[in-house]
């Protein structure tokens, strides 16, 4: 089902992920791995939006872990409240950071990041994971990113 990915043309935002969001839906129909699941979506966002990371951060116990991912090398444990990722799974909110030097304890894996988005996933109303999204642009994303990355998140939803 992969080979079927449909990179989108485009150049306007709305569209690609419009035509990339059933794709992932259909990426993950039928198929009952987690992990498959997980590094196929953040494959398709990849390529499809060319972002410069992106991946989940999976919660065990009283952290997050780092799971599938496309990428630089990232940082492997983060603790709840602490950088975008633990601000997202403490707050159980998407956190959109325009500038990731003045975000209060952010954490630097990469150098190269300069603006963040981060959305938690849900499971009987508890954060089980959250995909962090990061730019090599100031300001990269927006409402838009969010609406339709949450979009992404209620896919994710449906396998965790």
């Amino acid at each position: 089902m992969a080979d079927n990915l449909v990179v989108s043309v485009s150049t306007d935002k709305k569209e690609r992920y419009e035509v990339l969001l059933p794709q992932i839906e259909a990426l993950v129909a039928g198929e009952p791995d987690v992990v498959a699941n997980m590094s196929n979506v953040v494959a398709a966002l990849r390529q499809t939006m060319g972002f410069f990371w992106v991946g989940f951060y999976i919660v065990r116990e009283d952290q997050l872990v780092l799971g599938p991912f496309q990428g630089p090398i990232a940082c492997t444990r983060i603790n709840l409240g602490k950088g975008v990722c633990g601000t997202s799974w403490k707050e159980k909110r998407t956190v959109l950071v325009p500038d990731v030097e003045l975000f209060p304890g952010h954490i630097a894996c990469s150098p190269d990041s300069k603006s963040e988005i981060v959305l938690p996933a849900f499971k009987n109303g508890v954060v089980t994971l959250v995909l962090d999204v990061d730019s090599d642009k100031l300001n990269d994303f927006d409402e838009t990113d969010a609406l339709y990355l949450e979009k992404v998140m209620r896919v994710v939803e449906k396998f965790i």
